[in-house]
């Protein structure tokens, strides 16, 4: 039997970040998580969570199978099958039949740094695509900060993924904020977060 993909990042994160997400959602909803890795966060936000529905997607369809294992094995049956979708085309998901309904949240954790920069713009103009009026972008993960010294941790990781792929690094705050600004998304809320990471919650302005 194929073991369940298993993150231990993910594993520690999870309730951090679940705790501040019912800080900032509304009792029920539709989610979008982008790039769900092993589908650890859905399926614990999820049980947590009961009235919301979450739809799992990542850019790698390899991943897929293992999502899918995840939410069966954590009883979230009510969940849709994970999707491909890569942020950078034009429809979401990448496959198969475009997404109908607006989502109340896309949420998207752990992947800026290690996507090319355009994979930013992309994901921004696909949430003005696909989020609801007043609908939230949360984003989680490490970011430099202008006015915030960088954590020597944060440094190092950072040099670290440039060597690995030239295209990879920590984001600035700014330039996210900058990006979300051009479709619509204002900056609500930034929690400071474990492991020196953000959370940073953007809102959908009304059509």
């Amino acid at each position: 039997m194929t073991p369940t993909p298993y993150s231990p990042s993910a594993d520690r994160n999870k309730q951090p970040i679940l705790d501040v997400l019912q800080t900032q959602l509304p009792d029920r909803g539709l989610a979008l998580e982008i790039a769900s890795g092993t589908g650890q966060h859905a399926a614990w936000f999820m049980a947590a969570m009961p009235q919301w529905n979450w739809q799992t997607s990542d850019f790698d369809a390899n991943a897929l199978p293992g999502i899918a294992l995840r939410m069966v094995q954590s009883n979230c049956d009510r969940a849709p099958p994970p999707v491909r979708l890569d942020v950078c085309d034009l429809q979401w998901p990448s496959q198969g039949a475009e997404f109908v309904r607006r989502f109340d949240l896309v949420y998207c954790a752990n992947m800026l740094h290690i996507a090319p920069w355009a994979c930013c713009a992309a994901l921004m103009q696909g949430c003005a695509r696909y989020l609801s009026a007043h609908g939230l972008l949360v984003l989680y993960g490490p970011y430099l900060e202008a006015e915030v010294p960088t954590a020597p941790g944060n440094v190092a990781f950072d040099q670290d993924l440039r060597v690995r792929n030239p295209s990879w690094g920590l984001r600035t705050r700014d330039d996210v904020q900058a990006q979300a600004a051009r479709v619509g998304l204002a900056l609500r809320a930034r929690h400071t977060m474990p492991a020196n990471n953000l959370l940073l919650v953007f809102e959908r302005q009304a059509d």
